[in-house]
């Protein structure tokens, strides 16, 4: 695994794009699905998941004008955190549109069953056309110019905290446990993204055992400044625990109008200490007007709507900023 690694670092290295100061990170709608592109000072890009399958390949159309948008002319790396349609049902149709250098992911499904057969038939098609690696806790993802670290996967967590880290949880003391979950999301792929200071988390759609194990009795992934809700904002994932250990300034709820932001999971990001701001791709049918964002902070306010996204920006001081791609409202959050 580690000469593949580095075999991957070297063909990285050689992207052919214009530097850029900043991080760039588009979130890109896929109506309650995943589908969020990372592109590094140095050019080289990191899509993690490919969202839905079919619509007549419209979410591999959005995600691919989001690329041209960033200035890509192909994938470097897509990484998948589990098999589940609105994560990895896309990547046949995101593969007929635009190059892809490599596919990671956590080895293979955990479900079985006509649609999880399916689903996995398709990755293993589209994959053959590049290269694929399985990663575990641990890993690193060498794209030049961020510090890409594998907090899950596979149904395991880092062993050992993120270097500087492991500060003992005391909110671990009163939290409950919810039952097991055996299917793909508790697999799911877990990352740290770290540009100078900036930190970004994203679990794809752990859920809240296996976030419970990440961040009791000691947070081992430690405090970030941006937190991508954990499972859509949805009830079974976004554990307090987790989510207030981990600070975040901003937190961006890729929900659907009908999918996601649940108002307990809006709650507990809302009360997290020193959050900001709550950025929303989707006004939440299912919250309401007392606990969805104000409308400046919402991708798309309409159940039928364009599927614009939120762009972030980041510099290595760690400030940071939020742009609505739907209004072009724009907020800065300076270094601390």
């Amino acid at each position: 695994m580690r000469n593949l690694l580095l075999a991957l670092c070297v063909s990285l290295s050689a992207a052919c794009y214009a530097h850029a100061k900043s991080l760039e990170v588009y979130f890109v709608d896929v109506e309650g699905g995943q589908a969020t592109l990372v592109v590094s000072p140095s050019g080289e890009s990191l899509l993690i998941d490919t969202g839905w399958p079919g619509f007549g390949g419209r979410d591999a159309d959005r995600i691919v004008a989001a690329a041209r948008a960033a200035g890509l002319q192909k994938l470097d790396v897509v990484l998948i955190t589990h098999y589940h349609r609105d994560h990895v049902g896309g990547v046949t149709q995101l593969a007929e549109r635009i190059p892809v250098g490599v596919y990671l992911d956590h080895g293979g499904s955990v479900e079985s069953g006509e649609q999880a057969n399916a689903l996995m038939a398709a990755y293993n098609a589209a994959v053959v056309k590049a290269r694929r690696l399985g990663l575990k806790p641990g890993d690193k993802i060498p794209i030049k110019g961020l510090d890409v670290t594998v907090l899950t996967a596979a149904g395991e967590t880092i062993a050992k905290p993120v270097a500087g880290e492991g500060e003992p949880n005391a909110l671990c003391a009163a939290a409950k446990p919810q039952e097991d979950d055996s299917g793909e999301n508790a697999q799911s792929l877990g990352i740290l993204i770290r540009h100078g200071k900036f930190r970004m988390i994203d679990l794809g759609d752990l859920t809240w055992n296996e976030e419970l194990e990440l961040a009791c009795p000691a947070n081992r992934a430690g405090p970030v400044d941006v937190y991508l809700t954990t499972h859509h904002g949805g009830p079974s994932s976004g554990a307090p625990a987790i989510v207030h250990a981990l600070r975040p300034r901003v937190a961006i709820m890729n929900n659907g109008a009908r999918k996601g932001g649940n108002p307990d999971s809006i709650k507990t990001v809302r009360t997290s200490p020193g959050l900001e701001d709550l950025w929303q791709l989707h006004d939440a049918i299912e919250a309401g007007d007392g606990n969805n964002s104000s409308k400046d902070l919402i991708a798309n306010v309409e159940e039928q709507c364009e599927g614009r996204g939120i762009k972030l920006s980041a510099e290595p001081s760690g400030a940071f900023a939020v742009t609505n791609l739907r209004n072009g409202f724009a907020k800065s959050y300076a270094a601390r």
